[in-house]
């Protein structure tokens, strides 16, 4: 759970300088479960997590489990943990809560998801963590400067090969810790979320159910939803507060006024304190999308929420000395905290869980997120299959397969196909997430359910919990709590019922 602001699809193509007009405000939004710059708990303070409880292990994980080359039968390490402190044992069939990593180290994820350790004890479950392949100290071919290098090694990066990968350390653990019929749950967030329904229908002889947290499955080409990813972006901001929205939406056109003057860039610099010259108005153009979008999608409070952003716009009165890109500034200064200087490029860093991220979207997880019309807090600039796909072949050299997510995972009338195909799904997603135009928002059978809440934030219910937490996000919690409940309870009157020794 990693990914917070929207990272922009000129830093994916940043090799390619001629896609730099035409893409720059194409967007790759960041899923991941937590925000990029910081790990905020609720009062405001960094959370600090106590692992203390942890074992790490490695895994020797096949590169390639759907070939039979020589090359696929090469293993790299796989990293994952396990907390056996409130395990209830083999004997008694207790059950195992598997957390399924996404695009982020699995450090990351400890610190952020609490879903696991808050209810451990309760379920008197053995307690999993992996990490996904190709992130963090999970790296094929010996390195992550090897792993990352090029198509050709980045291949063997996408969601069929992570899923097994988890098939198999998940079947690997069970037999360590010879509990043949401890049922497992698997639980996401954002991807991995995603990754978490998935390997229920795809495994669900070794997933009992899943907890799909902020997943948006529907968020494909074949599948696009009526309103985007901004278009929440901007509902959020009109409701917080129409003076903040108005102010942002006409900061776009002040930016291009005062970027056309003489010394306009190196003004903007100034006023936006930028730890180097801008190149052009789209370096804060796309830096500020960022700041709007990453307050939405992780709005937490009292520190990282719109709601702080928004204060700081509305600070100073219109007509004071303050101006327009002032007041912009202020809700910058808000959100990531007062610094010497502020880099443009903050939240898109080419670190390797990035890089990666980047091959992920470039290859089949394309979701087309743009700037629509609704999103009138915004420029207008739809998304472009077309430049996209231009765009990732001149980096890799291979075009994305925009329609193989919704070939391999079968998401295309999704009511249909899930009311006789699917079963023990928990989809849940808060209404004030932009990735929830996306989720599946409606119960679909009597065991594929979908709990919403209009207020949640993105993967909100399965983060850290806090004395401070809203009334409704511990409902929220509980109500999931008592679904798995149910699960565990009937599949062990199903092991009684065939005289399976409990």
């Amino acid at each position: 759970m990693s990914l917070p602001f929207t990272l922009l699809l000129l830093l994916i193509f940043s090799t390619s300088p001629s896609y730099f007009i035409s893409l720059a405000h194409s967007k790759v939004a960041r899923l991941a479960i937590s925000p990029t710059t910081l790990k905020i708990a609720p009062d405001g303070s960094t959370q600090k997590v106590d692992a203390s409880d942890l074992k790490m292990f490695y895994f020797n994980q096949t590169l390639d489990h759907f070939t039979f080359t020589p090359k696929s039968y090469m293993t790299f390490q796989q990293r994952y943990a396990i907390d056996s402190t409130h395990w209830g044992g083999a004997k008694a069939n207790a059950p195992i809560l598997a957390f399924l990593g996404e695009e982020s180290s699995l450090d990351s994820d400890l610190s952020a998801v609490g879903f696991l350790r808050d209810n451990g004890p309760r379920f008197k479950a053995l307690l999993v963590y992996i990490e996904h392949r190709y992130y963090g100290k999970t790296m094929p071919f010996g390195s992550a400067e090897e792993a990352l290098k090029n198509a050709s090694t980045l291949g063997y990066l996408n969601a069929a090969q992570a899923l097994a990968d988890y098939a198999k350390i998940l079947l690997h653990v069970k037999e360590k810790y010879s509990t043949k019929h401890s049922p497992i749950i698997v639980i996401g967030g954002s991807y991995g979320g995603m990754l978490a329904a998935w390997f229920r229908l795809k495994y669900p002889h070794i997933a009992l159910g899943a907890l799909a947290s902020s997943a948006p499955l529907l968020y494909f080409e074949d599948t696009r939803p009526k309103f985007g990813y901004y278009y929440i972006v901007t509902k959020v901001f009109k409701k917080t507060s129409e003076r903040c929205y108005n102010t942002i939406r006409k900061s776009w056109k002040e930016i291009d006024r005062v970027a056309a003057k003489p010394q306009g860039l190196l003004i903007l610099s100034k006023k936006f304190k930028t730890c180097a010259p801008l190149n052009g108005s789209s370096n804060i153009k796309d830096f500020l999308d960022t700041i709007y979008a990453e307050s939405v999608q992780y709005n937490r409070g009292p520190s990282y929420s719109v709601t702080n952003v928004c204060n700081a716009i509305n600070a100073n009165p219109p007509n004071s000395k303050h101006d327009l890109l002032d007041r912009i500034f202020a809700g910058v200064v808000a959100l990531v905290g007062n610094r010497t200087c502020y880099d443009p490029n903050m939240f898109a860093q080419p670190t390797n869980n990035i890089i990666a991220w980047r091959w992920q979207s470039c290859s089949e997880i394309v979701m087309p997120v743009g700037f629509d019309k609704q999103d009138t807090m915004f420029p207008t600039a739809p998304f472009n299959m077309t430049s996209y796909i231009e765009g990732c072949e001149s980096n890799y050299g291979v075009p994305p397969r925009q329609h193989w997510i919704t070939t391999y995972f079968g998401i295309q009338d999704v009511k249909l196909i899930l009311r006789k195909f699917g079963s023990n799904i928990i989809f849940s997603n808060g209404l004030s997430d932009p990735y929830s135009v996306g989720g599946i928002l409606e119960d679909i059978s009597d065991t594929v359910v979908a709990i919403t809440t209009n207020n949640g934030s993105h993967c909100q219910d399965i983060s850290l919990k806090s004395k401070e937490d809203p009334e409704w996000l511990v409902m929220q919690r509980e109500k999931e709590i008592k679904i798995i409940d149910s699960w565990i309870s009937t599949y062990q009157k199903d092991l009684r019922d065939l005289n399976i020794p409990i």
